[in-house]
């Protein structure tokens, strides 16, 4: 059989290679064992449902299916959502009634051949990894014998009630009144007719780009990058527009272009949201952020008077601190957010009309906020990605000899001290550090590095690098050299 993994959110495979209709089987019939497990086994007969979504990939809408009919031989109800829908909205979803949580088949942010699954518990977030890690257990307890019946499968309608919910945390009546111009790139994906038609209902004038479903997303991977939204940056140089928003795949990622067409990183934003909770909203509560966020938030939360947690990557254990303690923003730099009174769920729709709802506040553009922020804060700072392509033995290689032996001078900077609860993060001090892990969903080590100043952030990387490429020499097959992403800010 086909090796089935999950890693940081589900299981994603490349169609018709290992994500196939038979795997599909078996990862829905080891998360009936689940349900069966958690939810039924001391239920009193009661049979909670599941729900299944799934975006605009190829064949995702068979897949779903096909899902659901596992289930629904097993004795478990399901039913499918009437269309493709945001990872946000079929979470919300199973918060509307009793549930025992819901499927959803996609693969975000990935590349068009991929596909993926992720199982969303009754709490409307990501599965933790004891949950995973039971359902990853009972793989292999479908019977050979086994068959699918072809059975009905009820369907429903997620929309209304989610949109009535972000209804209800955003101030649409203000941005409606605050006569702003929005260009929204729905990227082909699940968040066209949901996030447009919430801004145009409340009176926002709103170009719409790329909204139909094209399962090879216009020839692009499905993520608000700034090499992805070239269409949008367009529209923004152009003029006569305030903002312009896009979403992943599956509409749990946000990206935003400012008024000049430059691109806002997740981090920033991410900084740009918590400002506005806390001065325009008046809020309070926790900043959670993964090991792979900006600092910046650091420094917001120092300003504030706000409790600062740190994650390991992986917007699962911020969801684990929304349902447990009173926490104002979770985020991580990957695009993820979800506030105080909403699902422990990353929601990139939400996170757009939060962006929109500051700029109806401030009644300023985004590049004058962001200018704002940064002098409140009292620092500027820069942050770099760039990844290493390396075969999975050199991976290992490379990981374990940094583990055994980590470096304690990069770039002239002394390394102060090293955290290992996601990969290695080495300090140089509270602003400036380097962050190197494996990905959870790709096969590619990242690296994360941030400072106080371009040149210091420059020196590490380009030293950094040196010292790699020496431990590399040390193994065959070392793949390629790290691609940098350059940024210049946050």
């Amino acid at each position: 059989m086909s090796e089935i993994t999950f890693g940081t959110d589900g299981w994603r495979a490349i169609i018709a290679e290992k994500f196939t209709f038979a795997n599909v089987q078996r990862v829905a019939y080891a998360v009936g064992e689940y349900i069966r497990e958690s939810y039924y086994k001391n239920s009193g007969g009661q049979r909670l449902p599941v729900l299944i979504g799934y975006d605009t990939r190829f064949l995702a809408d068979q897949f779903a299916f096909h899902a659901a009919r596992t289930l629904i031989t097993m004795g478990i109800p399901a039913k499918v959502s009437n269309r493709d829908v945001p990872t946000p909205a079929i979470a919300w979803a199973v918060t509307l009634e009793p549930t025992a949580g819901a499927l959803q088949l996609t693969a975000s942010h990935n590349p068009p051949e991929y596909c993926g699954m992720k199982y969303i518990p009754h709490f409307a977030g990501p599965a933790t990894n004891e949950i995973t890690a039971q359902i990853a257990a009972f793989l292999d307890r479908m019977p050979a014998d086994f068959e699918v019946e072809p059975v009905a499968v009820p369907t429903f309608d997620p929309k209304p009630p989610y949109l009535e919910a972000l209804a209800a945390r955003v101030d649409l009546n203000l941005i409606g009144k605050s006569g702003l111009k929005v260009a929204y790139d729905a990227n082909y994906a699940t968040s066209r007719d949901y996030l447009d038609q919430i801004l145009i209902d409340s009176g926002v004038s709103v170009t719409v780009m790329n909204n139909w479903r094209d399962p090879l997303f216009g020839g692009n991977m499905p993520e608000p990058k700034p090499e992805y939204l070239k269409s949008l940056i367009k529209v923004m140089q152009a003029g006569g527009h305030d903002v312009g928003l896009a979403t992943d795949g599956d509409a749990d990622r946000f990206g935003a272009i400012d008024e000049n067409g430059n691109f806002f990183s997740p981090n920033q934003l991410l900084a740009l949201v918590t400002r506005h909770l806390v001065k325009n909203r008046g809020q309070r509560g926790a900043i959670v952020r993964t090991v792979a966020t900006t600092h910046l938030l650091n420094r917001l939360a120092e300003l504030y008077g706000l409790e600062l947690t740190e994650t390991p990557v992986g917007f699962k254990y911020v969801g684990e601190h929304m349902r447990s303690g009173d926490v104002l923003i979770g985020g991580e730099e990957s695009g993820g957010i979800s506030v105080k009174g909403h699902i422990p769920e990353k929601d990139g729709i939400l996170g757009n009309l939060l962006i929109v709802e500051m700029m109806a506040y401030e009644r300023k553009p985004l590049t004058q906020i962001w200018a704002d922020l940064q002098e409140e804060s009292g620092v500027k700072l820069v942050y770099r990605r760039a990844d290493l392509d390396l075969n999975l033995k050199t991976q290992r290689g490379l990981m374990d000899t940094m583990k055994a032996s980590p470096f304690t001078e990069i770039g002239g900077q002394k390394v102060t001290k090293v955290d290992r609860s996601d990969g290695l993060k080495f300090y140089f001090d509270e602003l400036n550090w380097l962050l190197v892990r494996p990905s959870g969903t790709e096969p590619l080590i990242r690296l994360y590095f941030e400072g106080s100043s371009a040149e210091r952030v420059d020196c590490v990387m380009a030293d950094f690098q040196m010292q790699v490429e020496r431990i590399l020499e040390r193994y065959s097959g070392n793949g390629k050299a790290a691609s940098t992403q350059v940024g210049s800010g946050v």
